[in-house]
């Protein structure tokens, strides 16, 4: 998953360390022997803290997005702290940036795994895929910020809310129905070459037979900023309506092109692909007029009591920074660990596999606002979506058109196997 900024905040910060990092020479199985408390642990767990590890980017293209996850977690870790922490421990994150580059964060996974309990966070749908085997050795609960269902069905990698594909067949069925199309009708799909853009086009593809109408795609590279020769392409194709699987960049360039043209069809994108920074820009007008974004995630414009206090928090805490769907993502991703981390410790299990199992008897654990259920690891925690739309007046630059839900078709389609 999945980021990039017009201007990376962190690009500066290499490696960040949030507290220190703990290290236990204990094994990671169930079998260890109990302490005097009767409290089975693992790597990550010593008598005092319990370390977790963020395998991040804050120096690539997804810079800002990693800032504001980094943010929030921290922000939740800070909070849970001051509360007398979890089993009488205080909780550490320790942060690597791997820069979006697959090298480098195996290089970041064998520096910290010895040392955590589970990961709180890895962003990009490439770089869990170059772990994953690593991830399952080692029985390390990890919470990718990436949302292909090809990440599903592993014991440990647990997608947080719903998948991209998931996420396009809610997508397509709101423009099918705002857009009033016919069957017959086109719709174009701009979407990254890779795990993220094709998992997204496997939706799009599938619901767009739902509705007969035929997909005209665009396959980019993430480095692509000049989409005149798609959005061209797709106007002289005559679609009614774009679907956009990329970045904040991509969708500036797609969306300013089309108005630049007057090429007024709706666009509806992942959630990976808007930024509010981009409200700012000359494109703003256009994105506010013309963009729509289907998200697993709540907006901070939504009337979720979780999220407005969530609002109020971060900005506290940091009050230079903007409100975006990171905070969001990050936020999640840690409050559903540390709700495995009280479970564990409620049964004594602070274990790697004592987390795991903690973890998939969550079955109906709300999340500012949303429900989502572990316990089977072949399917989404959710396949409810929804609707938001760029609006400068929000809290986060977005608004809520639709509030979550589902439509038939998502229990129909078959996910890819990872």
């Amino acid at each position: 998953m999945r980021h990039p900024r017009l201007v990376p905040a962190a690009a500066a910060l290499v490696v960040l360390v949030l507290g220190a990092s703990a290290c236990s020479t204990k094994g990671d199985t169930a079998t260890d022997a109990p302490g005097s408390d009767g409290l089975k642990t693992g790597p990550g767990v010593t008598d005092t803290t319990i370390t977790l590890g963020a395998l991040t980017d804050l120096t690539g293209p997804y810079a800002s997005l990693g800032k504001s996850i980094v943010n929030a977690q921290q922000l939740y870790v800070d909070q849970i702290n001051a509360a007398g922490g979890v089993c009488g421990r205080q909780v550490r994150i320790t942060v690597k940036d791997h820069g979006y580059d697959v090298q480098k964060a195996v290089s970041a996974f064998t520096e910290t795994e010895p040392n955590v309990a589970a990961l709180s966070q890895v962003i990009g749908s490439p770089i869990v895929a170059s772990l994953r085997q690593d991830i399952e050795a080692k029985h390390l609960l990890t919470l990718p910020l990436a949302w292909a269902s090809s990440l599903l069905g592993n014991e440990y990698v647990q997608v947080v809310g719903s998948t991209y594909d998931i996420d396009m067949i809610n997508g397509v069925d709101f423009i099918a129905r705002t857009a009033k199309l016919q069957p017959g009708d086109k719709i174009g799909h701009v979407y990254f070459e890779g795990e993220y853009g094709e998992n997204a086009l496997a939706g799009a593809t599938y619901a767009a037979q739902q509705h007969k109408l035929s997909i005209v795609g665009q396959k980019i590279k993430p480095t692509d900023q000049d989409l005149t020769a798609q959005v061209t392409a797709l106007k002289q194709a005559g679609v009614k309506a774009i679907l956009l699987s990329a970045g904040p960049k991509q969708t500036a360039a797609l969306v300013g092109t089309a108005a630049a043209q007057g090429f007024a069809v709706p666009v509806i994108s992942n959630a990976p692909g808007f930024a509010p920074q981009l409200l700012a820009t000359p494109v703003g007008p256009a994105l506010e007029k013309q963009l729509f974004l289907v998200s697993p995630a709540p907006a901070f414009g939504s009337d979720e009591p979780g999220i407005k206090k969530l609002a109020d928090d971060y900005k506290a805490k940091y009050p230079k920074d903007t409100l975006d769907t990171g905070v969001i993502s990050g936020w999640d991703t840690i409050s559903v660990l540390g709700e495995d981390l009280k479970a564990a410790c409620k049964a004594k299990n602070l274990t790697r596999e004592g987390i795991v199992e903690a973890h998939r008897k969550q079955t109906g654990l709300s999340i500012l606002g949303v429900s989502l259920d572990f316990s089977d690891r072949a399917k989404p925690s959710t396949y409810r979506s929804f609707i938001q739309k760029p609006s400068k007046q929000a809290p986060g630059g977005l608004v809520t058109v639709e509030p979550a839900h589902e439509v038939p078709a998502v229990r129909t389609y078959t996910l890819p196997k990872g």
